[in-house]
């Protein structure tokens, strides 16, 4: 079974950084494809970020390019994606998600801020921006 533990949310200033993690577990870590989602209070479920196993293949939402950055790294029983965000904005603030799913690399790129896109999925970190 699949499983994807997200860590590293908490509050910030505007201006400042958090790192989130997300570690997948499991068979075979089903992770060719992993993304953060975020949803804001009262508003839908958006894509910000995805990355493929090829580590250098990645996809932003134009609202946190140039500020965030993602990443993966691999261990003997798990992978590990990180999302660094710098310069947050109170817009920032939401639940933060992970997903990740076995697709192609096109279809992960093409695809990869749809949340239909993914089968697995974390149970979230907040993050909260204050002014």
């Amino acid at each position: 079974q699949v499983r994807l533990v997200e860590s590293g949310g908490g509050s910030v200033q505007a201006g400042g950084s958090l790192t989130l993690s997300c570690e997948a577990s499991g068979y075979e870590y089903s992770s060719d494809c992993m993304a953060w989602f975020r949803q804001a209070p009262g508003k839908e479920r958006e894509g910000i970020a995805a990355i493929y196993r090829d580590r250098t293949s990645t996809i932003f939402d134009d609202s946190v390019s140039g500020r965030f950055r993602i990443s993966r790294t691999y261990a003997v029983t798990a992978v590990t994606m990180r999302l660094q965000m710098n310069d947050l904005k109170p817009e920032d603030t939401g639940m933060y998600y992970c997903a990740s799913y076995d697709i192609p690399r096109e279809r992960c790129l093409r695809e990869g801020g749809a949340e239909e896109t993914f089968a697995y999925w974390g149970q979230g970190t907040q993050v909260t921006v204050s002014s």
